[in-house]
């Protein structure tokens, strides 16, 4: 357990706290491309703060405080200009770095535009990458934009999510180095929501937690594996400071602030060898839904089970209760280094897990036990007798409330429809 000191100090993610500090090192993932193709202004909150997203007329990236300087209209109903983004209060203008570049009436009683050139917006640098929009809310000069290799792999369907969820970063985060969880709450919790009432799932019979550059991997031997499954030999990721990498697809834990987290997910499917080679020229982005018509959290999918367990622990978990158990020694390596990036920041260092040297970032390797199937693919018939992909191949299983937009897309690109899922069957 933790004192509620220590537990405040990891929890709190506000300018200025530590754990706050220790994120705004690195970049995170707040909207999709494709969503600001659709509408080029978002309202964003990340990290305590609240900004506006944008992308102008010229094609710029935006992120700036989300209150014009002159009498806080909220800019998110601005409209976009081609350069910058403009209040539609009074017409005043902002580019992407903050800068005030018109005041219409202003600039007319006075040409020499004193009042614009002293006038600034908070700006934080955006990126887009793997069909992502990043933003880095920390001191200059940035780190790199971690290009992580799945990003780069061939002729594969990548959509991403997005889910808006009640409760802090640090218990979605802890899921990440959490492998006991999935026996219980995904393979036995969907069995008896199917209505199974027999066997339970093949236990686990041992773990292993292990230390790298990008954070931890976690392995695991259950009662029908062994030494030489890939899930021992090469195991998960847990990704620092806020993501998991699960072979087949990322999830980053976005804090919005103390008590809300962004939930994004971004997924990668092979298509058959029949349908390649496949190039695709737009990564769609939706929002899931996480509460049902009745007002429960919804259980059949994979990311809406775990939201379960993560929002049941209340808005920020009382870690000052908690009793920790040997499969949970993953979850005390995982705050001991949180706590020692602090102490790093806090001396002018950099976190674990940032990276500043641009040659070593090109395509970074991350540990995948399905490696082998991404670079090679299946022909279709194989495809759909797979114990693993022919499940991924027909549904979405990690997200509930697919659209049919992206339903759809996912067609088109594979040749294989999405079938209708109730309840997950793993």
């Amino acid at each position: 357990m933790l004192t509620p000191e220590k537990n405040e100090a990891l929890t709190r993610v506000g300018p200025g706290t530590p754990m706050g500090e220790v994120l705004r090192r690195h970049w995170h993932p707040i909207a999709g491309i494709d969503e600001l193709a659709r509408n080029p202004v978002k309202p964003v909150r990340l990290l305590g703060e609240d900004l506006v997203l944008y992308r102008d007329l010229g094609g710029h990236y935006g992120l700036v405080d989300r209150f014009c300087a002159h009498r806080r209209a909220d800019l998110s109903y601005g409209f976009v200009e081609e350069r910058g983004l403009r209040c539609n209060y009074h017409g005043w203008q902002y580019d992407h770095q903050g800068g005030c570049i018109a005041q219409p009436y202003e600039d007319q009683v006075d040409p020499a535009g004193k009042l614009r050139q002293r006038t600034r917006l908070k700006a934080y640098p955006v990126r887009p990458m793997a069909g992502l929009l990043w933003a880095y809310l920390g001191p200059q000069p940035a780190p790199e934009l971690p290009d992580w290799e799945p990003f780069h792999w061939e002729n594969g369907f990548v959509q991403s999510v997005f889910a808006e969820v009640p409760c802090n970063w640090l218990q979605a985060q802890e899921n990440s180095i959490d492998p006991v969880h999935f026996e219980w709450m995904h393979a036995n919790w969907s069995r008896r929501l199917r209505g199974h009432m027999g066997s339970y799932a093949p236990t686990h019979l041992q773990l292993a937690f292990e230390e790298f550059e990008h954070g931890f991997i976690y392995k695991r031997i259950t009662e029908d594996s062994g030494e030489n499954n890939p899930l021992w030999t090469i195991g998960r990721v847990c990704l620092w400071p806020n993501g998991f990498f699960l072979g087949d697809h990322f999830e980053w834990r976005v804090p919005v602030d103390d008590e809300n987290t962004l939930s994004v997910t971004w997924s990668f499917l092979r298509v058959p060898r029949e349908a390649e080679p496949f190039a695709q020229t737009s990564i769609p982005t939706w929002h899931a839904p996480i509460r049902g018509e009745d007002g429960r959290w919804i259980t059949s999918h994979i990311l809406n089970q775990d939201i379960v367990a993560w929002v049941g622990q209340g808005r920020i978990a009382d870690r000052t209760r908690e009793n920790l158990g040997a499969s949970d020694r993953g979850i005390a390596m995982l705050r001991r280094q949180l706590f020692e990036d602090i102490e790093a920041v806090q001396a002018g260092r950099d976190p674990k897990g940032v990276l500043r040297n641009p040659d070593a970032n090109q395509r970074v390797f991350l540990p995948s036990d399905s490696r082998d199937f991404f670079m090679k693919g299946l022909p279709l018939v194989d495809y759909r007798r797979h114990p693993k992909w022919a499940r991924l191949l027909r549904h979405f299983i990690f997200h509930a409330g697919q659209p049919e937009w992206v339903q759809q897309a996912h067609q088109a690109a594979t040749g294989v429809a999405i079938e209708p899922m109730d309840k997950l069957d793993l």
